[in-house]
This record gives C-alpha cells, structure tokens and sequence, in this order.
C-alpha cells in the first residue's frame, strides 16, 4: 500500500506513522514553573541528538506546562523510564490544570537537581540535567509554523543508579527500558544483545 500524507487517506483504522517510527524512549520531563509548582510529563517524542556536546530534545504537541516552564527558566531533567516505573509515568500523563503536581499524584519523590533548578524523579535509575539551548516551533514544507515545538537541552548533569551498573557499565538489562510505539502500544528491552560493526575490508597491496 501506499499513501501520501498531505491527504492522510491510509484506510487503516488508525494512522501508522508513530507506530512506524518506533520503538522511542520516552521523555519523562521535569520542570518547575515560575511559581514554584512542579510539572512532570511523558513524552513520546524524545531523543538524544548529539553526544559532542550532550543535546536531547523533546517535542511538545501544543505549548503544554513542560514547554512553558522550560521557557520560563532554562531547564528541565529527563527521568529514565523503567518497567518498574510504568505505572507511575502514565499516571503522570493526566491532563491536569497548571501547577497541578504531577510527582504527587504519581507517588514519586520529586528531588531538585544539582546543576538546574528543576525536579527528578527520586527513584528514576538515571536522570539527566538539562539547560536549554533551543527552542523552535516545527515548520511545514510550505515554511509555515506549526504548534509543534521542539525543545533542546544539553546535559550538565547525569544521575545513575548504582543498582544499574555491572561491568563498568550503565546494563539495560538491569535498568529495563521502557519504549513507546505506536497507538497505546509499550515495549520492555528484551533480550539485549551486542552487534558489532563490520571492520573495512583491507586494501589490496599496492607494491
């Protein structure tokens, strides 16, 4: 089959397109407002862009509280989300009015981080700092604005469980990622396996 998007007539009961570019991490974004209120929020649009410097991003479908609040102050974390923390994190999804405390409602331990003045999630088993670079609002072919808005962050800090570490390593296997597909669709890592990268074959002798 095939479809163009500018029409979006797939035929299928619901559009394919998150499930098609999946699996995603999901951003469990953490901020506080102006006010002092904190805000806890998943997003299915979340990535790490560059390792030199350390950049994520997340996407914001509408100027929702995370977005705000990353406007309004320069930061916010980016909470690991395990299979022991599922639940938790889609109880944080909840549309709630502005200031509505997330971490509470969740029955997680908000903890300001060290670096930004934003909240963590306390049992996370990895969180990431972040001071924001960017902000852009997605534009379409046409140069037209869209309310999509992407916000970059570089990591100034990193927190890790050492319950997760074995061998030197940050193990996935121990943490257990939890990975956003498509429609209500999750996923657990499982099983982790290493794929190395093919060497280049030899040059033939030039003598």
């Amino acid at each position: 089959m095939f479809y163009d998007t500018a029409s979006n007539r797939h035929g299928l009961a619901h559009d394919p397109f998150k499930a098609i570019v999946a699996p995603r991490p999901i951003g469990w974004i953490g901020t506080k407002g102006r006010d002092g209120s904190y805000n806890l929020s998943p997003y299915s649009f979340f990535n790490a862009v560059s390792d030199r410097p350390k950049i994520v991003m997340f996407s914001s479908s509408g100027r929702k509280d995370s977005l705000r609040n990353a406007q309004e102050t320069g930061v916010f974390t980016a909470n690991f989300v395990s299979a022991d923390l599922l639940q938790p994190m889609n109880a944080s999804s909840v549309a709630v009015p502005y200031g509505a405390d997330e971490f509470s409602i969740a029955g997680l331990t908000p903890v300001l981080g060290k670096l930004v003045d934003a909240p963590y999630v306390g049992e996370a088993h990895a969180v990431l700092e972040c001071r924001v670079t960017e902000i852009h609002t997605l534009k379409t072919i046409e140069g037209e604005g869209s309310d999509s808005h992407a916000v970059f962050g570089q990591v100034v800090g990193i927190h890790i469980d050492e319950r997760v570490i074995r061998d030197g390593r940050f193990d996935v296997g121990l943490a257990r990622p939890v990975t956003r597909l498509g429609y209500m669709d999750y996923a657990e890592i499982q099983p982790v396996f290493e794929l190395f990268r093919p060497q280049a074959p030899a040059k033939p002798d030039q003598r």
